[in-house]
């Protein structure tokens, strides 16, 4: 026996010891499979109603349901030659882009005044502001409808137009106004300096600064003023009905059609998932990278 053993607990000299993970590793990789795990869970119910769009009707409705199915583009079809879709879709486009113009007209000198030059009790107004979206819909919808009866502008899309505005202002200028307090003062006291007036500096200056903040303002009133449901279906009939409106065209007194509604709301959501691609590049861009040297 030799005279140097090994005290107990330890590896003997030479003895190969097993490989272990360091414990970060084993948790990093459990927390990918968590994370995975929970993006298919709420991926799943969008990938449904996409196979579902391209099944027929009676496929749509079995039970159990269908997995395997010839795809069909009889449901697309059927709502892109629709006319009626073509007016749906012309009165989102207008209340949609019209208000978002609004509301980023009215929102960008708000926020400059709240963040860049504040007053006093400017604490109160921004609580005020935001403090409308804590009213419920339904508790103002019956004075807005019977002030837009008496005014003659029920199923009218400016009415829409100026509820949306009205609807994203205050979400706009908290936001605007989150990505103004990052400018840096040495940007605004240079602009100064050189002599520049209010307006150069807000177009040559901070406008670009903060374009990823006016990108994800606009996609945020784009998502909610192109998904609001409740003001379009109390205040329009024919004239002014948006797509959410035309979503339940699906329901009628012979029953729900599936295969059509998954395919009109695939073709619904379209707009809303192209705006936030396209405006991805800005979403991500650095607020103010390389503005003090």
């Amino acid at each position: 026996m030799s005279a140097l053993a090994a005290a107990p607990g330890t590896a003997a000299p030479g003895a190969v010891t097993p490989h272990r993970r360091p414990r970060g590793v084993v948790t990093g990789h459990l927390l990918s499979v968590l994370a995975w795990a929970a993006g298919l869970l709420f991926f799943a119910p969008v990938a449904w109603m996409v196979m579902t769009s391209f099944k027929q009707e009676s496929q749509a409705a079995s039970n159990p349901p269908t997995f395997f199915f010839t795809p069909t583009l009889e449901q697309y079809t059927s709502i892109i030659g629709s006319a009626a879709a073509g007016s749906y879709v012309l009165n989102s486009v207008l209340a949609t882009g019209i208000s978002t113009l609004l509301v980023l007209a009215l929102a960008v000198p708000a926020a400059y005044a709240v963040s860049i030059r504040p007053v006093k009790r400017t604490q109160d107004v921004l609580f005020f502001v935001i403090s409308t979206k804590m009213l419920p819909v339904v508790a103002v919808i019956m004075p807005i409808y019977v002030i837009a009866g008496q005014i003659r502008m029920l199923d009218h899309i400016l009415t829409l137009i100026v509820l949306y505005t009205a609807m994203n202002l205050p979400i706009a200028i908290w936001m605007m106004r989150s990505f103004f307090l990052e400018v840096p003062a040495e940007v605004l006291e240079a602009a100064s300096i050189d002599g520049a007036s209010l307006l150069r500096t807000m177009r040559t200056v901070l406008l670009p600064m903060v374009a990823p903040g006016v990108a994800a303002t606009a996609l945020i009133c784009v998502i909610f003023a192109w998904n609001e449901f409740f003001f379009a279906l109390n205040l329009t009939a024919a004239d002014a009905a948006t797509v959410p409106i035309f979503l339940l065209s699906t329901m009628t007194s012979e029953g729900q059609f599936l295969a059509r509604l998954s395919a009109a709301s695939v073709l619904a959501s379209l707009p809303v998932v192209l705006a936030g691609w396209i405006a991805q590049k800005q979403l991500v861009r650095g607020l103010s990278m390389g503005a003090v040297k």
